[in-house]
């Protein structure tokens, strides 16, 4: 089993579970997307500042990149977006299909990996639409590459991705209400297993999550020939106890420039 394997079965499995990052969007707001009155986030909550988007998206090529569930993709659309969803997970690219089905949208969706996206030709896309879900690769700069490579000349990438301060502490004793700092940055869920504890890790449908340096989601963005044109915060909405004390997610609006 391999990490890309287990997250994949991981989302399937949060589909069939109707968590709520898989819940599709609703007919009555695609109907109210196609009137103009849209919206996206790429964080927990908070929606994405609308003017990061040019007025219209007519005729705009986006790609909503790791980015299933039936949400931002079905929303683009019908915006007027020309829309291609990236996912690992077959189950969540099926929410989008079902959206697009039932709300009449056209849209392509692609099963596969957001590090290699050797299904794509150079300076493809207007937009690339990334909310939080670079903590499920162990490497982001490769994430980072692909998204330049792909995007056009002054093409624009809005990301998602967690404060890694939300790593450092003991995620049992925090559910207990205990702020308890028990990891050093960057790390995994699976840091310092043994080969029988990752074996039995591999047997349940649980994520294998990575907390990623601040210096790898933004200078790392910079690095694959980005500039930082936006930026934001957001938090859980009040349902972890690091609510009270920092915002634990973070938003980017980022320009390819082409040297």
């Amino acid at each position: 089993m391999t990490v890309i394997n287990q997250n994949r079965k991981a989302w399937n499995k949060k589909v069939e579970d109707g968590v709520v990052y898989t819940k599709a969007v609703s007919k009555e707001l695609i109907d109210r997307c196609k009137t103009g009155e849209w919206e996206i986030g790429v964080t927990a909550g908070k929606p994405v500042p609308r003017n990061w988007f040019p007025e219209s998206l007519e005729g705009m090529k986006v790609l909503c990149l790791a980015s299933g569930g039936g949400q931002q993709g079905p929303v683009l659309a019908a915006a007027g977006a020309d829309v291609t969803v990236v996912d690992l997970s077959e189950k969540q690219l099926e929410q989008d299909e079902q959206v697009a089905m039932r709300n009449g949208l056209q849209l392509k969706t692609i099963q596969g990996d957001m590090t290699d996206l050797q299904f794509f030709e150079d300076e493809q896309f207007d937009f690339i639409v990334h909310p939080v879900s670079n903590l499920f690769v162990e490497d982001i700069k490769p994430v980072w590459n692909e998204a330049a490579r792909v995007l056009k000349d002054r093409g624009v990438l809005i990301s998602g991705f967690t404060n890694p301060l939300l790593y450092i502490f003991d995620d049992e004793e925090e559910q207990k209400g205990n702020l308890e700092v028990r990891h050093s940055i960057p790390t995994s869920t699976i840091a310092n297993f043994t080969e029988k504890e990752l074996e039995e890790y591999y047997k349940g449908d649980v994520t294998v999550e990575f907390a990623h340096t601040l210096e790898d989601q933004i200078q790392g963005q910079i690095d694959a020939g980005f500039v930082i044109a936006g930026f934001y915060e957001d938090d859980f909405g009040g349902n972890r106890i690091l609510d009270e004390y920092i915002k634990c997610f973070m938003g980017t609006r980022a320009v390819k420039l082409s040297l």
